[in-house]
Formats: C-alpha cells, structure tokens, sequence
C-alpha cells in the first residue's frame, strides 16, 4: 500500500518529469551529430506527436466535446511552441554544446515570460520580481560573453547560444497564449493538437535534408535516443507533468523546472563530455539565482499574497 502510494507522489511524478526533460537536450544532441538538424527535429516531434496521439487515444477524455475553435488555437501554438522553438534549438545543437541549452532555454524562459508581464503592467513590478529580471539578465550576458572566449567556445558557440536565447523567446511567448490556448480544452489534448501541427511543418521543413541522411550508416544509438525523446521526453513526461500539476499547482512544479540545468549538466559532463569555463559558470549561477528570484519573488511558492497572480500556465516540455 504504501509503494503504491509513493507511485501517486505528485512530486515523484515532476522529479520522474525533470529528469526526462533534463536529459532530452543531451539526448537530442547525440541525434543532431548523425543527421542535419531540420532531420532531427522531424525525428523528435514526428515521433512525439505519434506517441502523444496514442496517449491521448488511451487517457483523454471522450465524452466531452472540443470546440472548433480551441483546435485550431491549439494548432497555431504549435507553429511557435514546437516548430519555431525547434528549428532554433537544433539549429543551435549544431553549433554549441548542449550544456548551454540546458543552462538558457529553462532558465531565461521564465525570465523573459515575467519581463514581458512587467512591461506590459499584467504583473506588479516589486523589488524581488525587477531585482530577479536584472540578475537574470545579467547572468546570460555573463554567459554569452563566456561562449565567446577562445578557450571553452568560440564564434560558433556564441551563434548557438543566441540561437537558444531564440528558442526560449518561443518558449516563453508559448507560455504567454497558454491561457487562451487552453480555454475549453484539456491540457494533454492541446499539447497533441500543438505536436502534431508543429510536427507537420517540421517535416515541410526537413523533407528536403532526409536525402542527405546516410541511413545505412546511422548507428543506432540515433534510434534509442529518437525513441527515448518522443516517448520519454514529449509522452510520458506530459502526461505526468500535468498530473503533477494539478495536484501542486503551477507555483510549485514552476521551482522544479530549476532541476532541469542539474539534470542536464550532469547529462552533458559525465555522457557527452561536454563543459564550460569559469566565465560561463558564473553567468549560469547568477543567471539561475535571479531567475528563481523572478519566480518566486521573495515568497515560498503556495503563499500567495493579496493581488499575486497566478502563472498563466504549465510550460510546455523542452
């Protein structure tokens, strides 16, 4: 009885989630050095929308209409949050490592989706919310100056990672239409509606690169990590991060997105053996500091205050 209860520990389900979404941006690098990066991205999200259709075969709700209209606002998130946010990120997996897209991508998404809430006056601007947005700031500055440097990076490290910076601007701006996104929708149903319209221009996008792809050479860790992001990374991770959200609420799953750069870097050092020099540590640190402050400002998530808003919604699996 009480194994079974830990398998229902909404917080097991997010820790279970992080992980896999830690190690997707190692994974998806180990699939981009055997074939061009458009071809990758087919790969992942051609085999995510399969494998989310067939959860939502198994799990969705059938008695309950969908509107029109939410289809295709779902679709047309799908052309930011996965096409877009796709093609930058592995364009930016062919140039740098992908430590610093682990350190950028979940880290700066929410920087960039409270800098926007701040100038547009959805959100009140207080000390710990700017004081977070500044270090935040700050650090990726750090870190791009780090990437530049000769001795751990160089000019194509510092176009990745800008690459990157384009991929979390997506992300965020996903995050940003999640609410309109998810009216009159369940959340596992949009994200299949999203996959599969993001998945279809990817394969517009990759189709002229798959003769390029020596097939008969691919080895076939290219297989495994295919399969391993498409089932693990977009099925299965969705499917508990939503569970696990609506047991804790999106403040508290919101703190453990910070796990994803530990997973990932120990995924990137200890498998791909990739690194980064003391310049680039520093802004990841100063960089994770005040985009936890930007997050939580100030408070311990589920204390909520006279006027706090809650987030708009979950993010979307990276």
């Amino acid at each position: 009885m009480e194994r079974a209860k830990g398998f229902r520990n909404p917080y097991l389900h997010l820790l279970v989630t992080m992980v896999l979404w830690g190690s997707a941006f190692s994974s998806s690098k180990a699939v981009v050095e055997h074939v061009p990066p458009s071809v990758g991205a087919l790969f992942r999200f051609g085999g995510g929308a399969v494998a989310l259709l067939l959860a939502l075969w198994m799990f969705a709700d059938r008695t309950t209409p969908v509107p029109g209209p939410a289809k295709w606002r779902a679709a047309s998130a799908g052309v930011i949050g996965v096409f877009a946010y796709n093609g930058f990120f592995f364009w930016g997996l062919s140039l740098a490592p992908s430590l610093d897209a682990g350190i950028l991508i979940p880290v700066m998404s929410p920087v960039l989706t409270s800098a926007y809430l701040l100038m547009t006056g959805k959100e009140r601007a207080g000390w710990a919310r700017v004081t977070g947005l500044a270090l935040g700031l700050t650090g990726a500055a750090v870190f791009l100056v780090g990437a530049g440097d000769g001795t751990h990076g160089g000019v194509s490290r510092l176009w990745g990672d800008a690459l990157f910076l384009a991929a979390a601007v997506c992300w965020a701006a996903y995050t940003l239409l999640g609410k309109r996104v998810l009216a009159g929708i369940e959340p596992l149903r949009a994200t299949t509606y999203a996959t599969c319209a993001g998945a279809v221009l990817l394969a517009v996008l990759g189709a002229p690169d798959l003769g390029r792809v020596q097939w008969s050479a691919l080895p076939s860790s290219v297989w495994w990590n295919t399969g391993y992001l498409a089932v693990g990374a977009a099925a299965v991770a969705n499917l508990l991060y939503y569970r696990g959200v609506g047991s804790v609420g999106p403040a508290n799953a919101s703190l453990m997105m910070f796990t994803v750069p530990v997973v990932n870097t120990l995924c990137a050092t200890l498998v791909l053996g990739e690194s980064f020099g003391r310049l680039q540590a520093t802004g990841a640190l100063v960089l994770l500091a005040g985009a936890a402050l930007a997050v939580t400002q100030g408070r311990m998530p589920g204390r909520r205050t006279v006027g706090a808003r809650p987030s708009l919604c979950p993010p979307r699996a990276p």
